[in-house]
């Protein structure tokens, strides 16, 4: 203390009882170290296995206790009711990344065993025990998803073009709610749909062919579709859109060169998570796309198999040996997962480079 301080008697409380920065991540990194050791030896003299999840879990919230603890000794009540209301949404993050993490271990963990060239290479024909692979599924998925992307991503942004521009009284607001209404749709309808309705055109009840599905899985993008982007062109600033009627553009180039340049990130980033949201879908594809253990290239002919309906059927009818079948669905989950992040850096990358620039 200083002289000026020891002959005022004042005391800085902005300065003193505080706990260092680093206090928090010590005592959470302790407190995961202390439930770990307690699990730990809990687990060796049971015998069972050891759950990071749940060590975790309860040494996040030991931290919480802890942390509040430290703070009420150190800073008083008010700094401790502060540093646990933060801890507790540290910990609802952690606990929301608890599962995540959980399930791309396991996924990796299981599926790295038949993550190899003769799997990318190779289809299940005349395959009944080991070896095969999904180059058959991997290529079903993308023709079904790729043509899906391309019924939904005209009609979704388009429609939400209307809506946002266009649209006024009975018809724009019965719009949003059959969008609103198709959003809660199962998928398992989209593919009675697409089923029934390939079926009454061409005459054939047990119709099966790969556009199908891709007209299934559109019926489930296109409201995901309509809503990210009509929210994206809501975002655009009506100065923009005014600043371009002075100077005389038509209202649809003024659309065309504007508003959608102005609001592609998002556009971009909306479509990603409509993909992501069907590409993973069984239900409908059992139904109309169906499933082969050949190639098939042809989106308009005969059956046509797809990873997430591979994964299922590998994993449901296993053979006499049932390793060989549960290392093809492990891995085939492992490249669903894998297709998903690709298609998020692309639309970060997309995003990035036909972003409007705001400045040098």
């Amino acid at each position: 203390m200083s002289a000026t301080t020891a002959n005022t008697g004042i005391v800085n409380s902005l300065t003193t009882g505080r706990l260092p920065k680093w206090a928090p991540w010590v005592t959470l990194a302790a407190s995961w170290v202390i439930v770990g050791a307690i699990f730990g030896f809990m687990s060796a003299a049971s015998g069972e296995e050891f759950n990071i999840a749940i060590v975790l879990f309860l040494g996040t919230v030991l931290f919480d206790v802890a942390i509040f603890t430290l703070a009420f000794l150190v800073e008083g009540v008010r700094q401790a009711k502060d540093r646990l209301v933060t801890s507790l949404v540290a910990t609802a993050f952690i606990i929301a990344l608890i599962p995540l993490i959980s399930l791309l271990f396991t996924v990796v963990s299981n599926g790295i065993a038949r993550f190899d060239p003769l799997f990318f290479s190779s289809s299940m024909r005349n395959i009944v025990g080991e070896g095969g692979g999904a180059l058959h599924a991997i290529m079903g998925t993308l023709e079904i998803t790729g043509m899906a992307a391309l019924i939904s991503v005209p009609v979704g942004l388009l429609t939400a073009i209307y809506l946002v521009e266009y649209g006024k009284g009975v018809l724009a607001r019965a719009i949003t709610f059959f969008v609103d209404v198709m959003t809660g749709i199962p998928s398992i309808v989209a593919g009675l749909f697409a089923f029934a309705f390939f079926a009454l055109i061409t005459g054939d009840a047990g119709i099966r062919f790969g556009f199908g599905g891709s007209v299934a899985l559109s019926l489930l993008m296109i409201p995901v579709v309509v809503r990210s982007s009509e929210e994206m062109l809501k975002l655009v600033p009506n100065e923009l859109r005014e600043a371009s009627y002075a100077l005389g553009v038509p209202k649809w180039l003024t659309i065309l060169k504007i508003v959608i340049p102005t609001s592609i990130a998002g556009i971009t980033t909306g479509v990603t998570l409509a993909i992501a949201r069907v590409i993973g879908e069984t239900a409908p594809l059992l139904i109309i796309s169906g499933f082969t253990a050949s190639m098939n290239y042809d989106l308009f002919n005969d059956r046509m198999m797809s990873l997430p309906v591979f994964v299922y059927t590998q994993y449901a009818n296993p053979g006499s040996d049932v390793q060989p079948y549960l290392d093809r669905a492990w891995a085939g989950a492992l490249t669903l997962i894998l297709i998903v992040m690709a298609l998020n850096l692309v639309a970060r990358l997309v995003a990035r480079i036909f972003s409007p620039k705001l400045g040098r």
